[in-house]
């Protein structure tokens, strides 16, 4: 199994955890306190990574443009797109509709890395990729009467765009720094939220210690599954072929939505569940590299 593959791997169930945390917070706490305080849980993840990479920051420094700029750019574009998905969340959306849907976001990616970075796909993975639309447009279902204007659904339209092009970001300064410090600076790049986003909205006060709990684990699963993804890159996996992969996390989130929120799934969700598990094995199916004699 290619290293990528297996980081991509844990992405999405790191990611698929996130998912699931994050419906309870958002229909309890406003989008705007849940992203600043699950700040809280990107701080081990920040202090063990500037703590290991500490000796190289004075030569990575030389190449700030080109690695650690991009990636501090991408974090903060995508605390951006973690409101508006809390926000849709918020105003109505299920978990089960709502983290597929925002999953869309690698089409952005794709159409950046193929133009940008010309990257090209064997057609397996383009069945895969196929697959992975076909099955997030199964996981989503409207309210009758209220297709394609409800307001949770306007939202998601946000992190589609805003985590695509977060991600290739994070793609682009793999290839100027290591991972490691692509994740801290990509990580870095929340901070600004966090000290922003208390001066523009009132929080509510005080909150459990389970909610906190919540709230620390939110930042945790996020920042880790952002780390396995940087690494990927880094591993050598193509941002057409790790995006669409690792935004499969819904697979993880649906079951324990299922479970854990009493979420109902549709025989149409059911049949995605299906599709996209056929993606993840069509998107590892990577064209071996021609042996030269």
């Amino acid at each position: 199994m290619p290293r990528w593959f297996f980081y991509s791997l844990v992405t999405m169930l790191l990611w698929g955890g996130w998912g699931v945390v994050s419906k309870p917070l958002s229909t309890t706490l406003s989008p705007w306190q849940v992203q600043c305080l699950s700040s809280l849980g990107l701080l081990p993840v920040l202090v063990v990574l500037a703590a290991r990479r500490f000796r190289d920051l004075r030569f990575e420094i030389r190449n700030w443009r080109r690695g650690l700029c991009p990636a501090f750019a991408g974090g903060v574009i995508s605390s951006v797109g973690n409101l508006a998905c809390y926000q849709a969340l918020a105003t109505g959306g299920k978990a089960a509709a709502v983290i597929p849907l925002t999953s869309l976001y690698p089409l952005v990616t794709i159409l950046l890395a193929r133009r940008l970075l010309h990257e090209r796909l064997n057609p397996v993975q383009w069945g895969g990729i196929a697959a992975s639309l076909a099955a997030l447009c199964c996981f989503v279902k409207m309210d009758e009467g209220s297709e394609w204007v409800s307001p949770w659904l306007a939202v998601t339209l946000v992190p589609i765009a805003l985590w695509g092009v977060s991600d290739f970001l994070q793609k682009v300064a793999t290839g100027h720094a290591s991972s490691e410090l692509v994740t801290l600076a990509f990580l870095l790049g929340f901070v600004p939220a966090g000290v922003l986003l208390p001066a523009l909205q009132p929080f509510i006060w005080p909150l459990s210690g389970g909610t906190w709990l919540c709230l620390f684990l939110l930042g945790l699963f996020y920042s880790l599954g952002n780390f396995s993804l940087i690494t990927a890159y880094g591993a050598g996996g193509r941002a057409s072929v790790v995006t669409p992969m690792t935004s499969l996390y819904s697979l993880v989130t649906i079951p324990l939505v299922v479970l854990l929120l009493h979420e109902r799934i549709s025989i149409r969700e059911g049949i995605g569940i299906l599709l996209a598990l056929l993606a993840v094995v069509a998107l590892g199916r990577e064209t071996p590299p021609r042996v030269v004699t």
